[in-house]
């Protein structure tokens, strides 16, 4: 029970860091002028910007301002990689 709790909120944050470099690759694609800024790019970049602000909202709270580069998406990639490895950590521990 324990081991299978632990192994969805392992994928979980899998999703969580992939949904997160996504939105970091396509935001860097819409600022060089690669991907349109309308239609239904737009729409789903909109979408995953949805699903990860409110992530990034804390970390920006706290982070200064570095003048136009958003750096939050790294410290919670960190978050979530060093969380990643606790809980993995605990699915190796627990018996089965």
């Amino acid at each position: 029970m324990a081991a299978s709790l632990l192994q969805i909120i392992y994928f979980a944050l899998s999703v969580l860091i992939i949904l997160i470099i996504v939105q970091a690759i396509l935001s860097w694609l819409v600022v060089f002028n690669v991907v349109p800024r309308y239609g239904a790019m737009a729409n789903f970049i909109a979408a995953i910007n949805r699903m990860t602000d409110p992530i990034y909202r804390p970390i920006r709270k706290v982070m200064p301002d570095f003048g136009g580069i958003d750096f939050s998406p790294m410290v919670v990639l960190l978050l979530l990689l060093v969380l990643q490895t606790v809980v993995g950590n605990a699915i190796s521990r627990v018996p089965v």
